[in-house]
């Protein structure tokens, strides 16, 4: 009768005793070449791994979670995936998450609180270490659930001097104001505004109240300035702009929540015929790459996406070692100031 070898099932799964085996070495020693390699030399190290590859060995992370009752991931949950907006924080946060020896695990809510809930309890529950969360609104429940769980938590993208909870990122109302303060240097008195829904973006609401505070402290009343709410995209931000230009009397600067936006609001002055900013003057806000290479580069708000990424990765890490971190660092921004905004006509 003729036999089989082994099924895949019934094939063992190299350990690390059998790793030492094969490389003629202790299990002390393939330990160090694969947690601390700086503590082997190159060619115990060359050896050690030649045999790992070998053997086709890969380190059971479930046990060594287990025993040091962390798994060595950190959870990120972002409003969307479809723009720019996150990627190059979010890219920056990796990479020094890396630096610390973490994994990071990425979700996208969909700008939908009951999916960003779900997905809070599910990466906890899978064993997230900590949580980078984009701004403030969620429900109170939430942050006493992470709380419960001894999860660490910290907020991205926005900073309030108010809050005690734990963020690091940009004062969204001050940023956008010091833009409409340009923006109404300039003479324009007859502004427009596109945003993102704000009923749960707490920065899309800081941003509209930034524009707003701007207007009373002109001697304007802001309850004048129209504003459209619509999901970002530039095909959302080109309609919202062809609805202000039917307005009569037509704005003469049209604000937007972010670059996105604002490159759809820029087509649309272009297919009128308008000239920017001869004609109408047009702003965005995050200084994303496409603002610089739009049709007219866009006047914008410059954030520092990739500083705020690095510097999330290190308070958490610091968080997880039990450091107390400030309850919030707030960053810098600027207006990168290009050719969509001119005078007032």
């Amino acid at each position: 009768m003729m036999t089989t070898g082994p099924t895949k099932r019934e094939t063992s799964i190299p350990t690390l005793a059998d790793v030492a085996r094969e490389a003629n070495v202790s299990t002390a020693t393939v330990s160090r070449c694969l947690n601390t390699p700086s503590q082997v030399s190159k060619q115990t190290l060359d050896h050690v791994m030649a045999a790992v590859d070998r053997l086709g060995y890969a380190p059971n992370f479930s046990a060594r979670a287990l025993a040091a009752r962390q798994t060595k991931t950190i959870g990120a949950i972002i409003p969307t995936m479809e723009n720019a907006i996150f990627a190059r924080g979010i890219q920056a946060f990796q990479e020094r998450l890396r630096d610390h020896g973490f994994t990071l695990l990425v979700a996208s809510s969909s700008y939908q609180t009951d999916i960003e809930d779900e997905q809070i309890r599910t990466l906890t529950a899978r064993g997230a270490d900590a949580l980078l969360l984009i701004g403030y609104h969620r429900n109170e429940a939430l942050y006493e659930f992470l709380e419960k769980r001894n999860v660490p938590a910290l907020i991205a993208w926005a900073c309030d001097p108010s809050s005690q909870r734990p963020a690091i990122g940009f004062n969204n109302r001050h940023a956008m104001k010091l833009l409409a303060d340009e923006v109404l240097k300039k003479g324009h008195r007859r502004l427009a505004f596109i945003s993102a829904p704000t009923a749960s973006n707490d920065r899309a609401l800081n941003r509209v109240e930034g524009v707003r505070n701007a207007l009373v402290a002109f001697g304007l009343d802001p309850a004048g300035m129209p504003i459209i709410e619509t999901p970002y995209s530039i095909e959302n931000g080109e309609r919202a702009c062809a609805t202000f230009l039917d307005l009569d009397p037509r704005p003469t600067a049209i604000m937007c929540g972010n670059d996105v936006l604002a490159v759809g609001a820029l087509r649309a002055a272009i297919q009128r015929g308008l000239r920017v900013p001869e004609d109408i003057s047009i702003t965005g806000f995050d200084d994303i790459e496409l603002a610089s290479v739009a049709p007219v580069p866009l006047t914008t708000v410059h954030v520092p996406h990739r500083r705020m990424g690095k510097q999330a990765a290190d308070i958490l890490v610091q968080m997880l070692k039990g450091e107390a971190p400030h309850p919030h660092t707030e960053l810098d921004t600027e207006i990168c100031y290009r050719g969509t905004l001119g005078p007032a006509i």
